[in-house]
């Protein structure tokens, strides 16, 4: 299986020339169109040697903690980082692997913020730095989404650490970095509204981020967490989940929705257990969202279409195509 930079590669090499390889991509991007009609692919799998070579990697790399830690502690995560980076020279660059290339990823990251642990601002800073680094070196779609949130880290421990009073209102923060994440993740979208390119998969990964940091965000300033859920608050969380999922239907991104479920089904369980239902309260939550998602799925296309259709041109102009299907689709 091939990918974009393998076509970059080849027009390099004057296998192919620039019109051809681009003419390839728009004759694939309208395939895809008239086969699967507003579905949201990104790369992850590409079979099962994927799996086979995380499997192999983790289980290198924990040992390879076990051991290092014997000797001393800040040794195990340094030698996790290293092995991640020299792992991604061959799976990564060379072997174009999307699965191991996230794992790998992850375990990088995580291993630099544990190595400066000590302090969460310092930790995070240099979390986001290594970040940088990584993906100038492999550009792992996700490495956008994974600095963002060690900058998200960085910035809120930052404004604690200066003003102590602002951890009572960290709720308001966090929105601004959710919000911020999301503007980004347009900005890549926006670069590929085709959906072809590795700027959809860095825009996909964005937007599983930016949900939940604004929902989450939301459910602490309503102190959802505190089980303190009235009648005003309950609608006030199903406001911002119907204005999430328009938002997600103009966009055509159910990442949007699907990050921040986790959330929703956790303030309706809470809302039905304080209103007499303990015993099913999770049941009817999970029936509910699950019921409403499936019909809204059965009906994306056509609902998306409505929706943008009264949107400025300016929008319509910003957002991917509304395909409809044909009665033979």
């Amino acid at each position: 299986m091939y990918t974009n930079q393998d076509l970059n590669r080849a027009v390099e090499e004057n296998i192919f020339s620039q019109e051809s390889v681009e003419n390839f991509r728009l004759y694939i991007a309208e395939e895809k169109s008239t086969q699967s009609v507003d579905e949201e692919n990104f790369k992850l799998v590409s079979g099962f040697n994927d799996i086979f070579v995380v499997i192999a990697s983790l289980l290198l790399l924990i040992s390879s903690w076990w051991i290092a830690s014997a000797v001393h502690p800040l040794l195990s995560p340094l030698v996790v980082a290293l092995l991640s980076w020299g792992l991604s020279e061959f799976f990564v660059r060379k072997r174009k692997m999307s699965f191991p290339a996230i794992i790998l990823l992850l375990t990088f990251v995580w291993s630099i913020f544990i190595l400066f642990s000590g302090s969460l601002i310092l930790a995070s800073a240099m979390a986001g730095v290594s970040t940088y680094f990584h993906w100038k070196r492999f550009a792992v779609p996700i490495t956008i989404a994974i600095g963002m949130g060690v900058v998200t880290t960085f910035i809120v421990a930052l404004l604690v650490k200066i003003f102590p009073n602002l951890e009572a209102y960290i709720a308001f923060p966090i929105f601004l970095m959710g919000i911020g994440v999301f503007i980004v993740a347009m900005y890549w979208d926006i670069k590929d509204k085709k959906r072809v390119t590795n700027d959809s998969d860095v825009a996909f990964w964005l937007h599983l981020l930016a949900s939940p940091l604004i929902i989450h965000s939301i459910f602490l300033g309503l102190n959802i967490f505190d089980n303190n859920i009235g009648i005003d608050a309950m609608f006030d969380i199903l406001a911002s989940y119907v204005l999430l999922s328009a938002i997600s239907l103009i966009i055509d991104r159910r990442a949007l929705m699907v990050s921040s479920l986790l959330y929703v089904l956790y303030a309706l369980n809470t809302i039905f257990h304080t209103y007499g239902f303990q015993d099913y309260s999770l049941a009817i939550g999970g029936t509910i969202i699950g019921f409403g998602l499936l019909v809204l799925t059965a009906f994306w296309t056509d609902v998306r279409a409505i929706l943008v259709g009264f949107l400025p041109l300016f929008i319509q102009n910003r957002v991917p195509l509304t395909i409809k299907k044909s009665k033979n689709g």
